[in-house]
């Protein structure tokens, strides 16, 4: 019930203006999953949401990922901010250096196209990470 809940409450067109409404949305939807899944979530210009998308699946404990297709997702989108979010099957939502790494390199790669990328969520089975309010972006 939560979950259809949540759904209702992330349709195109909404705006989000703080990190909790988006959070509340993917642990809903992620933590009881067993395989790791990497998204993100297209905005506008104006931070309303476009779509979200599961780029990649993983194993247990990583999945591949590759900025080119996230590239590519954003300009088929044509959207202006990306939120990015993955899950930890482990269960913590604690971010890795690896995670922190990867988010750099797709900022870097978003910049060169004007596209922010607002934030980075990790999704464990009781809580999430905000890349953004720990200051690792």
């Amino acid at each position: 019930m939560a979950n259809l809940i949540s759904r209702r409450k992330f349709f195109k067109g909404r705006t989000f203006s703080d990190v909790s409404s988006v959070t509340s949305f993917l642990q809903c939807l992620l933590q009881d999953e067993h395989q790791e899944i990497f998204g993100m979530i297209c905005l506008d210009t104006q931070h309303r949401l476009i779509g979200r998308f599961e780029i990649f699946k993983g194993t247990i404990n990583s999945a591949a990922v590759y900025p080119r297709e996230i590239i590519k997702t954003v300009l088929e989108q044509n959207a202006g901010a990306v939120i990015l979010f993955h899950n930890h099957p482990s269960g913590l939502s604690e971010p890795s250096q690896a995670d922190i790494r990867l988010t750099s390199e797709i900022k870097n790669a978003l910049s060169t196209i004007d596209v922010a990328l607002l934030d980075h969520i990790v999704v464990g089975r009781e809580d999430t990470s905000s890349l953004a309010q720990l200051g690792r972006m």
